[in-house]
């Protein structure tokens, strides 16, 4: 198989017009021992020469130890080429090694690198602990840390002084406490990570919008605001095609920020769901978004279905059930209220809990 692989890519590169003075070796290695396309190696011959294939295999026997698949091998290498002339026993294993130490398992490690392979151009003792270390102060634990690197690798390669750390600092004279600073760096670390002058600007439209910077809405908001010119002019666009005015959706969104940031698909199948086969208003659905930010299949559905049945069967009464009454309930307390009390008029109800009868075939 290695002998195969080899004869095509010789034979792939013997196809690909190869511009004169090229560095055949270069391009050579990186299709048969690194997996890039012809055309691909071309390009990132240009960024790195390889002067010893021997330095060069104990890069990419590195990797594989620590578990990058020959696909992760091959995309780490098309972005950042100079990896492969990097010192592997010296430069590469302690950051490697590092990562691991402080709770990166090594398939997470070899998908993160495979994005942002950048962190290995970092110093370890200048740049990636000192990260490290502050990240740690904040969110207190390593395993949120990982959980940072691994959604926002390129928060190891920043200068926090620049942005994170004075855009946290307006954010405590805002009076927001640490944990809800930490939730924010958590789960949102590109924005923390934005200019100071559009972080401040963003901060001060969430303040005016009436939300509490003591308040955990208030992180939730940030993110849902920073995207003002994609993902909130696409929600605002569904809305609106469902008939939510501008009011509705300011109030929805004081009410659940999270409304904000959802896919259409996710928002219009919802929607749909709601008032075109359980028969909701759908301005009433503005009074109540965060119904909105649950699962359609293992949520939504299950539950709105039995409801459904149990209006149509005269058993309940619907101004007596808000949406909020639906969702918002744990599972043991709504099979309480809304199936098991239900059963014996309906012995069916369970089955349509749990996808297995159609609405229709309990009518």
């Amino acid at each position: 198989m290695e002998g195969f692989a080899s004869h095509l890519g010789r034979r792939l590169i013997s196809n690909t017009e190869i511009p004169a003075g090229q560095d055949d070796s270069t391009v050579s290695y990186l299709v048969n021992s690194c997996g890039l396309s012809p055309e691909a190696a071309i390009v990132a011959s240009h960024k790195v020469k390889l002067r010893s294939l021997v330095k060069s295999d104990s890069v990419l026997a590195l990797l594989k130890h620590y578990e990058l698949s020959d696909a992760h091998i091959s995309k780490v290498v098309r972005i950042h080429p100079h990896v492969l002339v990097a010192n592997a026993q010296e430069t590469l294993l302690p950051k490697l090694e590092f990562l691991c130490s402080i709770g990166m398992s090594r398939l997470d490690l070899a998908k993160t690198l495979t994005y942002n392979p950048m962190v290995l151009t970092r110093s370890l003792k200048n740049c990636i602990i000192p990260c490290y270390t502050f990240l740690k102060s904040v969110v207190l634990s390593d395993f949120k840390v990982v959980n940072i690197w691994k959604r926002h690798p390129r928060i190891f390669g920043a200068i926090l002084s620049k942005n994170v750390i004075p855009n946290m600092g307006l954010l405590r004279e805002l009076g927001m406490p640490q944990s809800c600073i930490a939730q924010l760096l958590t789960s949102h670390a590109d924005v923390m990570m934005r200019k100071p002058e559009f972080f401040s600007q963003l901060v001060g439209e969430v303040k005016e919008m009436g939300f509490d910077p003591q308040n955990v809405s208030f992180v939730k908001a940030i993110p849902a605001l920073s995207g003002k010119e994609t993902t909130w002019k696409r929600c605002q666009e569904v809305y609106k095609r469902w008939g939510w005015s501008e009011n509705h959706i300011g109030s929805a969104f004081r009410l659940s920020p999270q409304c904000m940031v959802m896919s259409e698909k996710k928002l219009m199948g919802i929607m749909d769901f709601l008032v075109n086969k359980m028969g909701w208003q759908s301005q009433t659905i503005a009074k109540y978004p965060h119904v909105l930010t649950y699962s359609l299949q293992k949520r939504i559905i299950p539950r709105f279905s039995v409801v459904r049945v149990l209006f149509l069967k005269g058993l309940i009464e619907e101004e007596n059930v808000s949406l909020a009454t639906v969702i918002s309930r744990s599972e043991e307390s709504f099979l309480d209220r809304f199936v098991n009390r239900y059963l014996s008029q309906v012995p069916q109800l369970l089955d349509v809990y749990r996808g297995k009868v159609d609405i229709q075939d309990v009518l």
